[in-house]
């Protein structure tokens, strides 16, 4: 993992650390966001060469700096999701703010915001109250529940859009819930907010014209999911929660060996069940066994069969099982933490960890996925709370007198 101590400017934080010959180079993007969804769309969409500005409250910042303080000081989801951006601080309830927002939106050509829909349409800032000055303005808006229907006022934090979405009763043990351990909904929203503006954008080339783009949480984790709503279509019953395990095929699922780690097995049809017997628990006589015949019985009949399987395993460490299941090409996997991650090999072997610089000094990212043989990812680092104020607004050719008085007037 990298680690540093060193500051850095506003000139240093505007320059690039790979080629900027990314394919949305020359795009801007202004961005009134907080928490994730908003914040990992316009990552996204900076590290394939936008210019990100990501407006910000006095002082505070986005409130997602404040989550907690395990990076360096600093916030682990701000960290995540708001690299390769730039920082303007701006109270836009302000009654100057707004003609900093109409020089930024003559420059720009994607509006992402994650304000209530109420809240925009007070600020003015809807696709309908831009488009006739900005035609080519794309406005993309990020809400938990849609700007209509009987939601549409109502809060969104992620593990109520997970609940709403149906993803926590398909998720946990028989007799316990579970919430996802990351931010689904919030990921959910962000890149399908990302998938969204890139069409717009490509349809902009061929039209000429911007256009409104309405993303909800509860849309995206709907379409998330997908399998267990027609695994349980016309009311037929849902998958069931079985904690690590596969719902409906087995084993797939997690395994225990002598020296305690966890493995997770992944049999998925009869030829691998056929070897596995053979070679693995070397019983072949449970191939043609009447309760494990095919992948519905097997399932069926996982309790027992886990216990055969797990008075195997334990009698092994987890090294002797790998040698066994790589024998026979059996897939499976161990049950990682998170240090693990930053000292997985394969993920060094693809140079996937990278120096990335925060207001606090070099920490370890990763490059984000997708090698293009043609470009490099833009990078570039974390910005402080409003590091580019002054910068942006010199940019955008207001006076020093009026900058001085924005200050003073704490409007930015």
């Amino acid at each position: 993992m990298y680690e540093g101590h060193s500051a850095r400017g506003i000139n240093a934080c505007l320059q690039p650390i790979m080629t900027n010959s990314a394919p949305l180079t020359g795009i801007t993007v202004l961005s009134l966001e907080h928490a994730i969804a908003a914040p990992l769309c316009t990552r996204q969409l900076a590290e394939l060469g936008a210019r990100v500005i990501k407006i910000e409250r006095r002082d505070v910042g986005d409130f997602a700096r404040h989550y907690d303080s395990r990076v360096k000081g600093q916030s682990s989801h701000f960290i995540w999701t708001n690299r390769s951006k730039e920082s303007l601080t701006l109270d836009i309830k302000h009654p100057e703010a707004r003609n900093i927002l109409l020089r930024l939106l003559e420059q720009c050509d994607v509006l992402v915001q994650n304000l209530a829909p109420s809240a925009t349409e007070k600020l003015g800032l809807s696709y309908e109250h831009l488009s006739d000055r900005f035609n080519r303005l794309i406005v993309c808006n990020i809400s938990g529940y849609g700007n209509e229907g009987p939601y549409k006022d109502k809060k969104a934090y992620d593990l109520l859009v997970q609940a709403e979405a149906g993803f926590l009763s398909v998720t946990g043990t028989e007799e316990q819930m579970v919430k996802s351990g990351i931010s689904i909904a919030d990921i959910a929203a962000g890149m399908q907010a990302h998938a969204a503006i890139l069409a717009a954008l490509l349809q902009r080339a061929n039209t000429g014209n911007g256009s409104n783009i309405e993303i909800s949480m509860l849309e995206a984790m709907v379409e998330w999911m997908g399998f267990p709503l027609y695994y349980a279509y016309a009311g037929a019953p849902p998958p069931t929660r079985s904690g690590p395990d596969h719902a409906s095929i087995y084993p797939y699922g997690a395994f225990q060996s002598s020296d305690h780690r966890v493995i997770i097995l992944g049999l998925q049809n009869e030829r691998e069940w056929e070897v596995f017997c053979r070679f693995v628990l070397e019983q072949p006589s449970l191939i043609h066994d009447p309760r494990y015949r095919n992948s519905d019985l097997r399932s069926r009949n996982r309790d027992h069969l886990r216990e055969l399987i797990q008075s195997l395993f334990s009698l092994l460490t987890a090294e002797q099982i790998f040698e066994k299941l790589d024998g026979t090409q059996i897939a499976y996997a161990n049950v990682n933490n998170m240090e693990d991650i930053w000292n997985h090999p394969q993920l060094k072997a693809l140079n996937r960890i990278i120096p990335t610089q925060t207001p606090e000094g070099i920490v370890s990212s990763f490059k984000p996925p997708g090698n293009n043989s043609d470009f490099e990812p833009a990078l570039s680092p974390v910005p402080a709370i409003g590091e580019h104020t002054r910068a942006i607004l010199e940019e955008l050719e207001f006076s020093s007198d009026q900058i001085e008085k924005f200050f003073k007037d704490e409007v930015v």
